[in-house]
C-alpha cells in the first residue's frame, strides 16, 4: 500500500470535509497559526469515550460555560462536577477528569504537559487519551486508535482476526501511516472518516477517498468487516430503588465516592444482586411497588424494582423538590423516578 498517496488523499479529503465542532480548530484556522486549547481537546476526548458527539456536544459547552479553565475546574468540588456529569455515564471519568485538572493546575501551573509521555504521567490519562491530545493539541506525531480507527484500519488492510483479539494488530497497522506532516489533522480525519463514511453499518464506500486503497471494498464485502467475536451475554443483576417523599419532596443521597455512579446523586437503593431479593426500605412506610426500569450497564444488566411511600425521615437524605429532582441524577435514577410521573399513579 502507498502510504504516501493514502495520506494526501485523505488530507485532502480532511481539508473539504472536516466536521466542525466546538472543539476543534479545523485545517483552515491550523494553517492560519490558530492553535488548539490543550483544555478543550482534553476535556471533549475525555467526554467522547464511549459517547457519541451529539451526546457529549451539550454537556462540553455547559462545562466550557462553566469552567472555562483547566484552573477553573480544578477549583470544583467533587459532587457538583459529579451532578454535571450525570447522563454521561461512565462516572469513573469524571473523577478521573477532576484528579487530571488538580493536578495540571497544582503540579504544572495551568498548563498542559505537551508530549505524549508527559500527558500519560497524568492522572486518569490513558494511552489514547495521551495520544490524541498529544496529536490534536500540540501537533505530534502520536498514534491515535480509536473504535472509528480500528474499523478503517480493519478494512483498509482487510484484517481477518476479529476484534477484541485484532487491536494490538490494528494499532500497529495505523502506526505505519503516522508521520511529521500534520499528525493533528491526521489523527482528526482518520476520525471523521470513520464517523461519516467508513460507518459501521452501509459504510458509503462511493464517498470514500481512500476506496482505491481498501483491500475489504475489493472482497466485495467491506461492511462485515471488522470482523467480531460474539460478545458472552450480559449478566443480570436485581435491586430495588425507593422513592421516599415528603410533601412535595422525595429523598436523594450521595453515593460513596468509590464503585460504580461514586460520589454521583442517586435514590435510596438496595444492594444489586444476581437474583431478585427482598431487602429493608430506608425508612418506615407503606411502601407500595409501582413499576420497574431495565437499564445496560457495561458489564451487567439491572432489572430495579421501584418502590414508593411518603414518610417522616430518611437517614442522610437530601430532600429536593420533586421537580428539580431530576437535576444531576444518573440515568438509572432518573428513569426510576419517572415511575413516579406515570399517569396512572397521578
Amino acid at each position: 500500500m502507498d502510504s504516501l498517496a493514502l495520506r494526501r488523499a485523505l488530507l485532502a479529503w480532511y481539508d473539504a470535509n472536516a466536521r466542525a465542532l466546538p472543539w476543534r480548530v479545523g485545517p483552515a484556522e491550523r494553517r492560519a497559526g490558530v492553535a488548539p486549547d490543550p483544555y478543550r481537546v482534553w476535556l471533549s476526548e475525555v467526554m467522547l469515550q464511549q459517547t457519541t458527539v451529539p451526546h457529549a456536544t451539550p454537556y462540553y459547552l455547559g462545562f466550557t460555560r462553566r469552567w472555562p479553565t483547566v484552573v477553573d475546574l480544578a477549583a470544583e468540588i467533587d459532587g457538583e462536577l459529579m451532578s454535571a456529569w450525570a447522563g454521561l455515564g461512565y462516572y469513573a471519568r469524571a473523577r478521573n477528569l477532576l484528579a487530571c485538572a488538580r493536578a495540571v493546575a497544582s503540579e504544572h501551573g495551568g498548563v498542559f504537559p505537551d508530549t505524549e509521555a508527559g500527558l500519560r504521567a497524568l492522572p486518569g490519562v490513558g494511552a489514547y487519551t495521551a495520544a490524541a491530545v498529544a496529536a490534536i493539541a500540540f501537533d505530534r506525531p502520536a498514534n491515535v486508535v480509536d473504535g472509528n480507527v480500528e474499523r478503517v484500519m480493519a478494512r483498509l488492510y482487510a484484517v481477518e482476526a476479529p476484534l477484541p483479539a485484532a487491536k494490538d494488530a490494528l494499532k500497529r497497522l495505523a502506526a505505519i501511516l503516522v508521520a511529521d506532516d500534520r499528525p493533528g489533522d491526521w489523527a482528526q480525519a482518520l476520525m471523521d472518516l470513520g464517523a461519516t463514511v467508513c460507518r459501521p453499518k452501509a459504510p458509503l464506500c462511493d464517498r470514500c477517498p481512500v476506496a482505491g486503497f481498501c483491500e475489504a471494498l475489493k472482497t466485495g464485502a467491506p461492511e462485515t468487516y471488522p470482523r467480531k467475536t460474539r460478545k458472552a451475554d450480559r449478566p443480570r443483576r436485581y435491586g430495588t430503588a425507593w422513592l421516599a417523599t415528603r410533601g412535595g419532596e422525595i429523598a436523594l443521597v450521595r453515593r460513596p465516592p468509590k464503585g460504580l455512579l461514586g460520589g454521583m446523586l442517586a435514590l435510596p437503593t438496595s444492594d444489586w444482586m444476581s437474583a431478585p431479593h427482598e431487602a429493608p426500605p430506608p425508612a418506615p412506610g407503606d411502601w407500595k411497588p409501582i413499576g420497574a426500569v431495565e437499564h445496560v450497564f457495561t458489564h451487567f444488566a439491572l432489572t430495579l424494582e421501584v418502590k414508593a411511600a411518603e414518610v417522616d425521615e430518611v437517614e442522610s437524605a437530601i430532600w429536593t423538590p420533586l421537580g428539580q429532582a431530576g437535576d444531576g441524577l444518573p440515568s438509572v435514577f432518573l428513569k426510576a423516578l419517572r415511575v413516579l410521573a406515570r399517569p396512572n399513579l397521578l
